[in-house]
Formats: structure tokens, C-alpha cells, sequence
């Protein structure tokens, strides 16, 4: 038991439904940030937000921190669920938890903290896209990094006391960090290129981007590969490094 409590403890706040190739390949989302963060002898849990499993009041000092995934839906929309989520995302602010925002939990954390978010003027963003980085940021980041980028909303005005710390030429804020203990990432550290190609697939079909333009992105991606190893490690040294 004495055991149990010492491990570390980590939450996935999933947004999104798991597509098919994702559930048989990777375990579902889960699975594939799990694969990317998970470390021996941590325990990580799953609460689908999106279908209203969130943790209760009395468990989240039980976490040493979260994730939030992404999502098929709009961060600034109007949901009940996005409303509860954005209840606990600052609940979680106010006890200084760790939290990891990607692409909508990027978009999500944004809003919950007083930043504006809104569909992109100049549309989707799907491929892999170089990012800009800060060298004033205490992660020590390179100065560009190729991330898979699947989105067409993003973060229009940062909140009130946070630092862009990543930026394209697409999207103004790749990146921001919020004191010690909250970070946001608008592109898919933890994507593989296959799940894009899938992700790519599903959007044709349902008439949200045109087949020349998913055709286009498809070759895009075929000829560049992203940073995966550098992200990882960019995730986990500040999902577990110290506040």
C-alpha cells in the first residue's frame, strides 16, 4: 500500500472519440500518450471528459499532473462537457497542478485562463510544420523543431500573464507557458504520421477539407518527418520536472 502512494500518478483528460486504426493499433489515445509520456513505476488514468468522466474535487491532489488531448470539437464552443472542463482547468490553476494542453487542450487551457480562441483566418493547418522557439524559456528548448500540426483553430490572444514561447509562420502561438505549471502545444507531439494520414482520410470524407488539399498534405508529409524525440522529451521534463 506504502508502495502504491509513492508512485507517481498522472491523468489523461480525453476529448475525443478513439477512431478504429487508433483503438486496434495504439490502445486508443490513451494508448499513444501513454506510449510518449509513461515512464516504470508511474500509473496513469484515463477520464473521458468528452462523454462527462471527469475526477472528482477530492482526487486531483492525488495527481502530480494531467494532460488534456485533443479534439474533434471547437475549444470555443459552448458544450456542457467544455464548460465542465474548463470549471476544472481552473481548479487545477488554483492548486498550481501540472497540466499539459495539446492542440485543443492547448486551445481549451487558453481559454480557461482568459486567452481568446477562435477558427485560424487563414484555415487548417495539417502536416508537419516547423515551430519557432524561445530561447528565453526555462526548458532549454532548440531553436526549431518539425511537429504534426492538425488543427484549423487556434489561441487569437494569449491570457493575461502568459509567454508565448513557440510561434510559426501559420499560427502566432505554437507555444505558451503559464507560471511553472501550465503548458500549451497547438501541434501533435504525440502523433504518429500513419494516424495523420488517417486523420487526413476521415476529414475528406466528411467534406471538411477538399481532396486536392488533402492530396497536397498527404505528399507533405510523405516527405518530412517530425521531432519526435525532442518533444517527448520536452513533455516529460516539464510534466515531471520540478515547479
Amino acid at each position: 500500500m506504502e508502495q502504491e502512494m509513492e508512485k507517481k500518478r498522472f491523468g489523461v483528460l480525453l476529448c475525443a472519440e478513439d477512431s478504429e486504426l487508433v483503438r486496434k493499433k495504439y490502445g486508443g489515445y490513451f494508448g499513444v500518450f501513454v506510449r510518449m509520456l509513461a515512464e516504470e513505476g508511474e500509473r496513469w488514468d484515463v477520464y473521458r471528459v468528452a462523454r462527462g468522466e471527469f475526477p472528482d474535487d477530492d482526487e486531483l491532489a492525488l495527481y502530480n499532473g494531467f494532460v488534456i488531448t485533443g479534439s474533434c470539437n471547437d475549444a470555443h464552443g459552448n458544450d456542457p462537457w467544455i464548460h465542465q472542463l474548463l470549471n476544472l482547468l481552473q481548479k487545477l490553476n488554483s492548486i498550481n497542478k501540472k497540466v499539459l494542453g495539446i492542440c485543443f487542450g492547448h486551445q481549451i487551457l487558453g481559454r480557461a485562463l482568459g486567452g481568446k480562441v477562435c477558427r485560424s483566418p487563414s484555415g487548417w493547418d495539417i502536416g508537419i510544420r516547423t515551430v519557432n522557439l524561445s530561447s528565453s524559456s526555462s526548458l532549454k528548448l532548440p531553436s526549431k523543431l518539425s511537429i504534426i500540426e492538425c488543427h484549423r483553430d487556434e489561441i487569437w490572444e494569449l491570457p493575461p500573464k502568459a509567454e508565448v514561447i513557440a510561434w510559426s509562420e501559420k499560427t502566432g502561438i505554437e507555444m505558451f507557458r503559464y507560471g511553472d505549471h501550465i503548458m500549451g502545444i497547438q501541434g501533435h507531439p504525440e502523433y504518429t504520421k500513419d494516424i495523420l494520414f488517417h486523420l487526413i482520410d476521415r476529414l475528406t470524407q466528411h467534406n471538411y477539407i477538399h481532396q486536392d488539399f488533402a492530396m497536397e498534405s498527404r505528399l507533405k508529409v510523405a516527405m518530412w518527418e517530425p521531432d519526435k524525440d525532442s518533444w517527448k522529451r520536452i513533455c516529460v521534463s516539464f510534466l515531471k520536472g520540478p515547479l
